[in-house]
């Protein structure tokens, strides 16, 4: 068949399945219209600029929207009529403050004991990433799967929203849990990185609980997951040593040990990890490319610390129905990354820098550091502002 003949007969196919859809819908005006996923512009990439501004939500613990009401709250804050309706606000001024390139909701995004349908929970609780247009990563949480879905099926559900770019987990790689991803940053447009990653993000699943030798204990970032991420990293150094960032609910039992360290931030509860310790630190320190690890699951922490050069950070308690503490206002951590000036263009990753923003009056913005910096002689460090 001619080229012209060929791209004539698709094209009539698909203006046949448009005008049989929308008679379908003619005939029946009850019937649900397929919709096609908006997509986030992919690959992900740094600004203009020359900056990668990522936003962490860590723990919203949403229910059902107005008629979940807030947990642990000053009286100022809304009394009777604070709801979940408060943790959308905050999102909405984060985004709006921020404009942030990519937000990273790290786990327990619902609350399933209180979320009476999952899925539309969680289109509540995301909804203003989405009527933003902003790209975000999901990952899950101890609580997300108590309601009416599955672990794979959140993690389904969530690929396919609006300006997602989560994964249920890496093709070609038979891995423990549902959420296991990569998601690389490429350089600028005109650069010569256009067409490389200069940041990598893990995503990890670190589980919910489990029973080890008759005792209850939360999950663990398993074998498998941690071959597949050597892997994955082995495979982007062969070609350019760019720093990595990842993403996790629960702790590996090592966190415990910053208390004795000069961490920066608000250390005040114990570490609630697995009573597993599955080497998780060890495979993080061997890859060599993770500069920043961060975390969920414990509301009032949201230090970082340094662990064998690795900064370990909290979110800190992001949701109001999730549990806090009164006059200690929710908070959520922004993660921004900046290039270095090459000849003419935008290079390599300069700085990672992070702070804390609270839902107050002001959004206050406390706790600004550098969690790790690139400099010519290619050393790292790590400073406080």
């Amino acid at each position: 068949m001619p080229p012209m003949s060929s791209f004539l007969s698709v094209l009539l196919i698909c203006l046949l399945s448009v005008l049989l859809l929308r008679l379908s819908t003619l005939l029946d005006p009850g019937a649900a219209v397929p919709r096609i996923k908006r997509s986030a512009p992919l690959p992900l990439r740094f600004r203009h600029d020359g900056a990668f501004k990522i936003l962490q939500v860590a723990d919203m613990h949403f229910g059902n929207g107005a008629a979940t009401r807030c947990r642990d709250v000053a009286p100022e804050v809304g009394g009777a009529l604070c709801s979940d309706l408060n943790t959308t606000r905050f999102l909405r001024r984060l985004i709006e403050a921020e404009r942030p390139d990519l937000i990273a909701f790290t786990g327990d995004n619902i609350f399933g004991g209180s979320a009476t349908d999952a899925a539309e929970s969680l289109l509540r609780a995301i909804s203003p990433a989405m009527e933003y247009n902003v790209p975000w990563a999901a990952i899950l949480g101890n609580h997300d799967q108590e309601s009416t879905m599955t672990r794979e099926e959140l993690m389904t559900f969530m690929s396919l929203m609006d300006y997602s770019v989560s994964q249920v987990n890496p093709p070609g790689f038979l891995v423990h849990g549902f959420g296991n991803y990569h998601v690389g940053i490429h350089g600028t447009f005109g650069s010569e990185f256009v067409n490389t990653s200069l940041l990598n993000l893990y995503f990890l699943d670190s589980g919910d609980r489990e029973v080890v030798d008759g005792v209850k204990t939360y999950g663990w970032i398993k074998e498998s997951q941690l071959a597949w991420l050597s892997a994955t990293s082995r495979e982007f150094q062969q070609n350019l040593h760019s720093p990595a960032l990842a993403f996790f609910h629960i702790p590996i039992p090592e966190v415990r040990e910053l208390w004795y360290t000069d961490f920066k931030g608000q250390y005040q509860e114990g570490v609630a990890c697995s009573l597993v310790n599955s080497g998780a630190l060890g495979t993080l320190v061997s890859m060599g490319d993770v500069k920043g690890v961060f975390l969920g699951h414990d509301h009032l922490n949201d230090f970082c610390g340094d662990l064998n050069g690795i900064q370990f950070c909290y979110g800190g308690g992001f949701g109001y129905h999730a549990y806090g503490r009164s006059g200690w206002p929710r908070r959520a951590r922004v993660i921004h990354t900046e290039l270095k000036k090459g000849q003419g263009s935008w290079a390599g990753v300069e700085s990672i820098q992070t702070w804390k923003l609270l839902d107050d009056e002001k959004l206050s913005k406390i706790d600004e550091q550098v969690l790790w910096r690139h400099d010519d002689d290619d050393s790292d460090q790590s400073v406080y502002l």
